[in-house]
């Protein structure tokens, strides 16, 4: 899963495998292991090496793809929420009052 994270970003950048191998200072050999599925289990340190190159953070590498696309299609849904609130003329003030409220009826519980 990990190597084909790397392969899939590797692509996306336009990278050869030689090209990230040295602009993340590891072996391409192991590289190469990595993203066939020969090697398993990375080092962060590789992961560390091999996302700032890509521009990710390794904990991406590490969660699930259907977790990070559940947290995106989450995500977009608070967005379409508080743009709908918006468009119905709701203010911040009312929009908090209405958090607290619910705390408060939640602890009341």
């Amino acid at each position: 899963m990990i190597g084909k994270k790397i392969q899939q970003l590797r692509k996306k950048k336009n990278y050869s495998l030689t090209e990230l191998s040295e602009r993340a200072g590891v072996a391409k050999s192991y590289l190469s292991s990595i993203e066939r599925g020969i090697q398993q289990n990375p080092s962060i340190q590789f992961l560390e090496k091999v996302g700032a190159v890509l521009g990710i953070p390794v904990e991406e590498f590490l969660q699930p793809e259907q977790r990070r696309g559940s947290a995106e299609q989450t995500d977009q849904e608070w967005d379409e929420l508080v743009q709908e609130a918006m468009r119905s003329g709701i203010s911040k003030r009312e929009f908090r009052d209405f958090l607290e409220y619910n705390k408060w009826k939640m602890e009341r519980r």
